[in-house]
């Protein structure tokens, strides 16, 4: 085995890359990068009828989105390839004629028949269902005779004792050979099983650690028995805790988003997943410290912190990192992804246009906790419905009074006698003026105003919201002056 550090991700182009295999894949860099060794892309793709390019395109994508990068796979190159399975199928088979010729593997004729009813029958008698190794007996003659007539699967014949692994996150692991029975490794269509392959492949590209779910707990002894079965070296395993939604449940999409995609969807910021999945298992040694860069997740990540307890995904943790990331964030970065958010709803931006939208964003941007928050934040901005704002109920406990009218009317006034955009200066002016002439105070005052002006009655301060309308109202943004919203809210 290679006395360079190497590590491996290995995942199935067939569907979106989820946190839990995201999280592996960060471990597995993390690792790599904290000991100077290599890490290493491979593309399991032997499944055929789920496997797609596009799905392959995507991971590659989110991969370096969360800020990783490999030393070999796919478009890296390397030493080791090919780094797709569907590429590597010649090599399973030489090392599937080189177990059959010492007799380390056999050919299993049982049909799907046969076997259904080994299992019932061992259910039956509450013993574990494993195979009986009932073709294992079968001469090599006789299995090269009716393999010329009949489908068969080969199996390999495990070895008679304890099968162990060493678990960097658990200890010491033993399987009794009892418990197993012979495990296929290429099925009745010439497909080569996953644990073969990936042993495979594993003992071939030289691959010292192996960093993985916890569901592959139950894999590890039979690969330990191809690893024995070729002489090749086992390397140290470490498997990872699940990943679990608030009710303890294994994470799913009925928790939200949970695919690597959906969270950049949301704005989520690449430097703040990367940190929070960081944190889905492992903690600094201070055990205080949770913000890190991905240099110091490197410079500090070590396999004996890592938990072997289930770990829970917290969304508004992950919320509380995003917003200490958007703050740090450069903000013509900001500006760039949150314009991203709003789609259609804004036209390509000319010089003062684009202005007006980084006051925007420095306005908004504290009260989201991702980025396509912004849109819905900032709604009011292109008008809103005013039937529905009135009827909202606490905006009607506060327009029916006496003095929300007085104030309406009075604010009214001032606009019509007014020529030009609105000032923050100049609405003060009106504020304390309709103060002094209606006796109105605080809630009383300000609420009817901004609720005829935004719809709302809570909301950013005047003097940020009241620029962004009217010099976005000049600037053909499709966003109605303060002047048109109080004559629209008091025709109504």
């Amino acid at each position: 085995m290679s006395d360079t550090t190497r590590v491996r991700f290995a995942p199935s182009p067939t569907g979106m890359l989820h946190v839990g295999n995201a999280r592996t894949a960060l471990y597995n860099w993390l690792f790599a990068r904290h000991l100077g060794g290599i890490f290493l892309l491979r593309i399991e793709d032997t499944d055929v009828e789920r496997s797609e390019i596009r799905y392959e395109d995507q991971l590659i994508e989110d991969l370096r989105w969360l800020g990783l990068d490999w030393d070999e796979g796919p478009e890296a190159g390397g030493n080791h390839g090919p780094y797709r399975q569907s590429e590597r199928l010649e090599i399973y088979a030489e090392h599937t004629r080189q177990l059959l010729a010492r007799n380390q593997a056999y050919r299993c004729f049982c049909t799907t028949e046969e076997l259904e009813a080994e299992r019932a029958q061992a259910t039956a008698a509450h013993q574990p269902q494993i195979y009986s190794g009932r073709c294992a007996g079968i001469s090599q003659q006789e299995s090269e005779r009716r393999a010329q007539s009949e489908p068969f699967a080969i199996r390999l014949r495990l070895p008679n004792h304890p099968l162990r692994f060493q678990d960097i996150v658990r200890g010491p692991v033993e399987f009794p050979v009892e418990t197993l029975g012979d495990p296929i490794l290429v099925r009745t269509s010439g497909m080569p099983v996953y644990n073969y392959v990936v042993t495979i492949d594993d003992a071939l590209m030289e691959i010292t650690h192996v960093i993985r779910g916890d569901d592959h707990i139950s894999n590890t002894p039979r690969q330990v028995a191809i690893y024995e079965a070729f002489g090749y070296s086992v390397p140290k395993f470490a498997h990872l805790s699940t990943i679990l939604g608030a009710d303890r449940e294994r994470l799913s999409k009925r928790h939200g988003a949970t695919s690597i995609a959906s969270f950049r969807e949301m704005g989520i910021l690449p430097e703040a997943l990367a940190n929070y999945l960081a944190l889905l298992g492992w903690g600094a040694e201070d055990g205080k410290s949770e913000t890190f860069t991905l240099k110091e997740l490197s410079a500090a990540f070590k396999l004996e912190r890592v938990t072997a307890s289930p770990a829970v995904f917290d969304f508004e943790k992950l919320n509380w990192l995003n917003r200490h990331y958007l703050k740090l964030a450069a903000p013509e970065r900001i500006q760039t992804l949150a314009r991203e958010q709003f789609g259609d709803k804004l036209p390509e931006f000319n010089a003062a246009q684009a202005a007006w939208f980084a006051k925007l964003i420095e306005v908004f941007l504290s009260a989201v906790d991702h980025l396509d928050q912004l849109p819905a934040k900032t709604a009011f901005l292109f008008g809103y419905d005013v039937a529905a704002a009135k009827s909202e109920p606490e905006n009607a406990a506060v327009l029916t009074s006496e003095a929300a009218q007085k104030v309406l009317s009075a604010f009214a006034a001032k606009l019509a006698a007014h020529v030009g955009v609105v000032e923050p200066a100049q609405f003060k002016l009106w504020m304390n003026e309709i103060k002094a002439e209606t006796g109105a105070k605080g809630k009383d005052l300000f609420h009817p105003v901004r609720i005829a002006i935004t719809g709302a009655h809570s909301g950013p301060e005047f003097d940020k919201i009241l620029p962004l309308i009217e010099e976005g109202a000049a600037l053909g943004l499709g966003i109605p002056s303060v002047r048109e919203r109080v004559e629209k809210f008091l025709a109504a």
